[in-house]
């Protein structure tokens, strides 16, 4: 679950990080009334993505009627497929400098990383390439967290000793993101160093594993139905699926990542563009196979689909009758190839061919198969 703005704030807040004051506005004249009470004011979409500041979505207003132009202009546009559902309107800063703080999870190093940089405001990735030595890192133990010699060297090595003791306190109480809310990703860009010298999150992006949200229903009670995003990726997560958006026109199901990814590329090196990403999991149950061929209809754009399924426990001619089911319930005329291996797939394979579904031998003649058939136009 990726929370906007105001809300990560909200959290940060929780853990005793000192944020600026704002208020949530969903209309022009919410914007204007809160600059009569906050004075100059940030006006900022409210979507999970960066680069709002370079697509308009941030603006400064000095007065409540620039104030209320600046939400005129931002509710309701689009930033990367997101429309902006409302504004937060947060007190403008002094500032003196900005900073850059975040934690994620190091798929290589199989552990947390903790990133420190004195060059904040900028989009991390392009520190990175073109700075790399600027950015301090530390590994926490894991069962620990950050000892206090450790969040002083890191920050000796991101060159700001001069605040050393504000800032080892805000890292460490950032750092408790990952036990308290399962946090995967949790970054302040900026942090900002006022003149006067206090250190204010200046804006914050936090994710918390799906897997755990059953721990923070509060979060997403109160959160959830903001913003809804991508509504076939919202829709397969209300049916428990892992599900993700692609810009193709052929529907993809398989039973596992791997198969999944795989079968993208096939598809993808057969000629053909992937309208998404769908894993059902273990086995190919009736309803579950279903479930995903509702959630891949419901997309216009869709001309066929492709199941690319493996039978382990599950047998081949289970998967066979469910994919018929499915296919028969939902009265899906769009082509449809489904290439099984594994148990029983010549029993699967003779069911499918008697209810007219296109049997696939491997997955790389399925994926030319189901390329051709939606070039060709044709239907089940």
């Amino acid at each position: 679950m990726k929370l906007l703005e105001y809300q990560a704030k909200e959290v940060l807040a929780s853990l005793g990080i000192a944020i600026p004051p704002g208020m949530v506005a969903r209309t022009p004249e919410e914007a204007a009334q809160a600059f009569e009470k906050l004075g100059p004011i940030a006006v900022k979409a409210q979507v999970p993505v960066g680069g709002r500041g370079k697509a308009g979505g941030i603006k400064l207003a000095k007065s409540a009627d620039e104030a209320r132009h600046a939400a005129e202009q931002i509710i309701g546009m689009d930033i990367k497929g997101f429309k902006v559902p409302l504004v937060y309107c947060e007190a403008a800063l002094d500032i003196g400098r900005e900073i850059y703080l975040g934690f994620t999870v190091d798929r290589d190093a199989r552990a947390n990383i903790l990133m420190l940089s004195a060059k904040g405001g900028m989009e991390i990735e392009q520190v990175a390439e073109e700075s790399p030595d600027s950015i301090a890192r530390l590994y926490p133990n894991p069962w620990r967290g950050p000892l206090d010699f450790e969040l002083t060297q890191l920050v000796y090595d991101a060159e700001l000793a001069d605040i050393a003791r504000p800032l080892s306190s805000l890292i460490r109480k950032l750092y408790r993101a990952i036990p308290d809310y399962d946090a995967l990703t949790a970054e302040i860009n900026p942090l900002v160093v006022t003149r006067s010298g206090d250190v204010i999150a200046g804006d914050a992006k936090l994710e918390i594993d799906d897997n755990a949200m059953w721990r923070h229903k509060h979060l997403e009670e109160r959160y959830g139905s903001v913003l809804e995003g991508d509504p076939y990726e919202v829709e397969a997560k209300k049916r428990h699926l892992t599900y993700v958006s692609l810009d193709g026109d052929i529907g993809i199901i398989g039973n596992g990542a791997g198969l999944c990814m795989g079968t993208l590329d096939l598809v993808q090196r057969a000629g053909g563009k992937p309208a998404n990403f769908c894993d059902i999991g273990g086995g190919a149950k009736a309803e579950v196979v279903e479930n995903a061929l509702a959630v891949i209809l419901m997309n216009p754009k869709v001309k066929g689909v492709l199941i690319n399924v493996f039978g382990g426990i599950t047998r081949g001619d289970e998967v066979a009758r469910g994919v018929v089911t499915a296919r028969d319930n939902l009265n899906m005329k769009l082509p449809l190839v489904v290439r099984m291996s594994g148990t029983n797939e010549e029993e699967g394979r003779e069911i499918l061919e008697q209810h007219g579904i296109e049997p696939g031998v491997s997955g790389w003649e399925a994926a030319k198969k189901i390329v051709e058939l939606t070039k060709a136009g044709a239907t089940a």
